[in-house]
Order: structure tokens, then C-alpha cells, then sequence
């Protein structure tokens, strides 16, 4: 699908708003490093479960700022007055167990043995190996890599990364190629079916 800016042909969904758009062009499916990029990722994936990613992207610099910058030292010292600081927060989306699993899961990064970046990049699943879909119907909800992490994250006491929300993650920080085959964004390494 094209939008009327540039003719550039993109992925279906990420033509209906410019947020989606830039979104898509600068950031979707390209791979990401780094323990504080990596968490902001995993906590708005969080937040969005349930919700469009619309309303996360319009909401991310609210987000930056109420989360310190998504930096898992600081927001692992969070208390009491800073969740009801979040909960009175209309930029954000104010749910309490979601700000309570951002928290949590800020102190589970600092108790990993392994760099947060290493541990979600080990599930990635080999490149030479995963297709690119051909359509938006052909794109999964979830893998066996994406339910693997789920599992690992909840071992290691993360909250609210189920499958599905890892699975948004690894195509968000490029852990996988899903771009459509005929998006301009797709690698041209990457297998087709």
C-alpha cells in the first residue's frame, strides 16, 4: 500500500496516520541494541497490549518523560508517590498494572545475569531461516521464538510479555524482518517465499 506523500510502497498497516508512517520509514523492523532502547521498547509493548499502537506512538514522549527516559535504574527506584504520579498522568495511559509491570520489570533488568540486549537477541530466530510474508494475513501474531521468550521474561520475573506482546517486540526491535515483500523497507537478504 502506498501513501500519497512519497508513492513509496509500505506495509498495509502503517498507512493510515503519519505517526505510522515515520513510525514504519525510521524505527519498525530495524535492529535495535542497548538496555535503556530495549526497555523502552518492552514497556510500551506492554502498555499497548489491549490498545492501538497509535495511541502509544501519539503518548511516547509523555511516556519518556514520566518514565525518566525509560532508564531501568531509575524507574526500578520508583515508589508509592511516582505510581500515583503515573496514575494521575493524562499524557500516559494511566492502567495500574501496566505501571506496575513498567516498575517491576525495570527491577527484573537489573537482576539479570546477562545484558537485557543479549537475552532478547538470543531468541531471535535465524535470518537465513525466517520468511518474509508476502501479505499482512501471512504475518504472525506469534512464533515459537517469541513464545519461548514470553516464557523465559515470566521466569526471570518480567510482567506483561506474554507471546503476542514479545512477538511485537522482536518485529519492533528487528529481531525479525516482517515487512512485507513489497515494502520498501524490506531487506533485500531476506528469504521470500
Amino acid at each position: 500500500m502506498t501513501t500519497p506523500a512519497d508513492e513509496r510502497l509500505r506495509c498495509g498497516w502503517a498507512t493510515s496516520a503519519p505517526e505510522y508512517v515515520a513510525y514504519h520509514d525510521d524505527e519498525w523492523g530495524r535492529p535495535l541494541r542497548g538496555e535503556v532502547a530495549l526497555f523502552e521498547r518492552l514497556t510500551l509493548e506492554g502498555f499497548q497490549s489491549g490498545l492501538s499502537w497509535l495511541v502509544i506512538l501519539r503518548k511516547r514522549p509523555a511516556f519518556r518523560e514520566a518514565f525518566a527516559g525509560f532508564d531501568p535504574e531509575v524507574v526500578a527506584k520508583f515508589d508509592d508517590a511516582d505510581r500515583a504520579r503515573l496514575l494521575a498522568d493524562a499524557g500516559i495511559v494511566r492502567n495500574r498494572l501496566k505501571i506496575d509491570a513498567a516498575i517491576d520489570n525495570a527491577r527484573a533488568v537489573l537482576e539479570l545475569d546477562t545484558p537485557l540486549d543479549e537475552l532478547l537477541w538470543s531468541f531471535a530466530p535465524d535470518p537465513a531461516v525466517h520468511v518474509r510474508p508476502a501479505t499482512l494475513a501471512e504475518v504472525p501474531a506469534t512464533s515459537g521464538e517469541s513464545k519461548a521468550m514470553a516464557k523465559e521474561l515470566k521466569r526471570r520475573g518480567f510482567r506483561f510479555v506474554g507471546p503476542t506482546t514479545c512477538y511485537a517486540l522482536m518485529q519492533a526491535a528487528g529481531l525479525v524482518d516482517d515487512h512485507v515483500a513489497d515494502c520498501w523497507r524490506a531487506s533485500p537478504d531476506a528469504p521470500r517465499p
